[in-house]
């Protein structure tokens, strides 16, 4: 046992809370519904009195006992400065054989650590990661409808707010898809960027037709056409059509990330840090991408206040994070944050505090704390149908 003297960030103990906060409107995807979002909330206790916010995705019943069980035991009397030494500990606690179920845990821990660093250096962590590129950052309208008509509607009504991009979650049926993609651009006019999300829903036969039918409209990108393992699939896919493909899906790890660029396989690339294992992880990808001559943008699983202002943060000071990011933040109903985040002409600007420079608002804490998961998969409406990926 070691005999030396702790630090002041010496980490002593670690709160998690799980909350659900539900949406505005219920998402409709390949996948089902989701009435809200449930996230794990992650409070790092040092010896000095200083605490980290952290904050993660809950899609799945495992991520909170490895994150309680596993990885906060393993972090115990370490210091809250090694981060790199904190996560290759874990990974060497046996998760390199589970990084898919490790990273999502991992990521609420690291992202409190992140929060102290930036705490005890009295400076925001854009300053911390090399400085801010860019002052504001651009967001998606991620758009929530479900019929032609209304998913038309709303597109209107978000670029009218100053929005640049429009997201569309494909995937649902082969005609469908074409009369969702027609019906935005005609409401949003040409010079709005257009995403398609199809959530590995197509085989490559039904993506060679429908990237041929949707080449008119101008995409900027459509995301994750094939199933996350074949990434031979998307290379070709980039050879026969126009339209830029997007992975997100297939590139959760820094590994995952190398593997499409080795084999050709995207022309921009979603990173994601609750995917990746934590921020650093995360811009390790980036700094990959960047290497290899590709843009990223960010993953959105529907980030609360806490998650929202590192995003900011990676996109305020990673160069080749030149995409919109991902947010549904404009769906949230509710915060769990002092001053939740205000969207303005299609944008946010990056937080100046310290650290992530957010403080907990403990009422809502307590008043969206939950002990399930509401509905992240599937459709009770549906009792007897589920999702095949690919579908058609």
């Amino acid at each position: 046992m070691s005999t030396e003297p702790k630090s002041g960030t010496t980490i002593e103990y670690v709160d998690v809370t799980r909350v659900f906060v539900p949406y505005k409107k219920t998402v409709h995807w390949s996948a089902g519904i989701r009435p809200g979002t449930t996230r794990l909330i992650v409070q790092v206790h040092t010896a000095d009195g200083t605490v980290g916010l952290g904050e993660t995705i809950c899609l799945h019943e495992f991520i909170e006992p490895v994150l309680t069980k596993t990885i906060v035991p393993l972090c115990i009397d370490e210091d809250a400065h090694d981060i790199e030494r904190i996560v290759r500990k874990i990974d060497g606690a046996g998760y390199y054989h589970h990084k898919r179920a490790a990273v999502a845990a991992l990521c609420g821990l690291e992202m409190a650590l992140w929060d102290i660093v930036g705490k005890k250096a009295n400076l925001p962590l854009y300053k911390i990661w090399g400085g801010k590129y860019r002052d504001c950052i651009a967001l998606v309208a991620y758009l929530q409808s479900s019929g032609v008509e209304e998913i038309a509607a709303e597109a209107a009504e978000f670029c009218g707010r100053g929005y640049g991009t429009v997201k569309i979650k494909l995937g649902s049926g082969e005609e469908l898809d074409v009369e969702l993609v027609k019906a935005v651009r005609n409401a949003v006019g040409p010079a709005v960027k257009i995403r398609g999300d199809v959530n590995g829903a197509w085989t490559i036969g039904t993506a060679k037709r429908q990237m041929k039918k949707l080449e008119k409209f101008d995409l900027e990108y459509i995301e994750q056409p094939l199933p996350l393992d074949d990434l031979n699939g998307h290379a070709a896919l980039r050879r026969l059509s126009s339209i830029p493909i997007a992975l997100d899906e297939s590139a959760f790890t820094l590994q995952d990330v190398m593997s499409i660029i080795r084999a050709d396989a995207a022309d921009m690339i979603l990173i994601d840090p609750h995917e990746a294992g934590g921020l650093w992880q995360a811009r390790k990808e980036a700094i990959v991408a960047e290497a290899a001559g590709l843009p990223v943008t960010l993953h959105s699983g529907a980030e609360l206040g806490i998650s929202t202002a590192a995003y900011l943060h990676l996109a305020s000071s990673t160069q080749n994070l030149s995409l919109a990011i991902d947010t549904q933040y404009h769906n949230q109903s509710a915060d769990i944050v002092t001053v939740p985040f205000k969207h303005e002409n299609g944008r946010m600007q990056v937080p100046e505090g310290a650290g992530l420079g957010m403080e907990l608002d403990e009422e809502k804490l307590q008043r969206f704390k939950t002990d399930v998961i509401n509905n992240p998969y599937l459709d009770p409406s549906r009792s007897r149908w589920f999702p095949e990926k690919p579908q058609y």
